[in-house]
């Protein structure tokens, strides 16, 4: 237990997932290899409120009997917006880069590692793996945007539904096609976006929009959230059309 690091996360991360990481230790400590806190917990734009607090368990080897003992954590936890750990090991880990590099690389910038050995740190991302599910990304956002719009049926709650749903999860996308135009991703999100507009030349303020709405900042009327869904379609078409002519 001694072992557990928590220096520099938010206080409030640290206090709500240390019960957790005592729980997790004293019953697995054997098979644990590492426990990182990943996502928004780690970066200054952590609200309490609105965000879950993410992580990754590193089992030397996978052992159901641990997905068996964290299961029913989950209400325990939940109720402390701790979402559930995701599960792996070093060799999925390794043999998972090329499918979902986006993901890893977020979890390489972003991440706190707060027990065993940081193994995301020097994580490698083939840029190929990475422009190809950029690509994919944007390309399914079009098509969920398009049905989204669809199925509001023009209506004020629901289009702000779609909105929302579309922008969640972006950052670590955003973040991925900085990458690739050769910039130094940032960390909180109103630099990313800022990052992301200059390297690209395009409206990107329009995703910090959608930020704010879903968030509860902004309450657009419905013909304002016509508008904004408007440019927010514009904005990730011309986005997928600058990664699609990238030659890596």
């Amino acid at each position: 237990m001694n072992n557990i690091d928590f220096t520099g996360l938010n206080r409030v991360v640290a206090e709500k997932l240390l019960p957790m990481v005592e729980d997790l230790l004293t019953e697995h400590a054997s098979n644990i290899h590492s426990f990182h806190v990943v996502g928004s917990a780690v970066i200054p734009d952590f609200n309490e409120k609105l965000s879950d607090i993410n992580s990754v368990v590193v089992l030397n080897s996978m052992d159901l009997r641990f997905v068996a003992f964290l299961a029913p954590l989950g209400k325990k936890y939940g109720k402390k917006r701790i979402a559930a750990p995701l599960v792996m090991t070093p060799e999925y880990i390794m043999n998972s880069l090329d499918a979902f590099p986006v993901e890893f690389l977020d979890f390489k910038f972003i991440h706190k590692t707060v027990y065993g050995d940081d193994l995301l740190q020097g994580l490698e991302l083939d840029r190929k793996n990475l422009r190809l599910q950029c690509e994919r990304e944007i390309k399914t956002k079009l098509i969920s945007a398009r049905q989204g719009y669809i199925s509001s049926l023009g209506k004020k709650e629901p289009l702000e539904a779609a909105l929302v749903r579309s922008i969640t999860g972006s950052m670590a996308l955003f973040r991925a096609i900085i990458v690739l135009l050769g910039k130094e991703p940032p960390v909180p999100r109103a630099e990313v976006i800022k990052t992301l507009g200059a390297s690209t030349g395009l409206d990107t303020d329009i995703f910090e929009k959608l930020l704010m709405l879903k968030a509860g900042l902004v309450r657009p009327k419905v013909d304002e959230l016509h508008a904004l869904f408007e440019r927010y379609y514009l904005a990730l078409e011309s986005t997928g059309k600058i990664i699609d002519a990238l030659h890596i």
